[in-house]
């Protein structure tokens, strides 16, 4: 009866240990998705500000994020600079991110 306690404890706590990977795995995913989707999406509003491309900044900027499974949050364009919020995922293992795209200081 012993043997079989501590194979059902080794167990309950390699299950928990894979959980926890899963869940740190998942969270790392997400974060790399908003990373990516908040860098484009700037990237997307910063041309449609500058008039590289056509439309709103803020819609191409949602576009963008939608096209990587992300949520556009925030959207501040400032001339032809154009700084984003994005969020991936949802619940405890959501990811947030913000990027700026635009000219450099001064030429802008």
């Amino acid at each position: 009866m012993a043997g079989a306690a501590a194979v059902i404890g080794v167990l309950a706590v390699a299950s928990a240990a894979a959980l926890g990977g899963v869940a740190v795995g998942t969270a790392s995913i997400h974060a790399a998705r908003a990373a990516g989707a908040a860098d484009a999406a700037a990237l997307a509003a910063a041309d449609a500000a500058s008039g590289a491309v056509s439309g709103d900044p803020c819609d191409r900027a949602a576009q963008v994020a939608a096209a990587v499974a992300a949520a556009l949050a925030e959207c501040i364009v400032e001339g032809a600079v154009a700084t984003v919020h994005v969020r991936a995922g949802s619940g405890p293992l959501a990811a947030t991110a913000r990027a700026r795209a635009g000219p450099p200081p001064g030429e802008g």
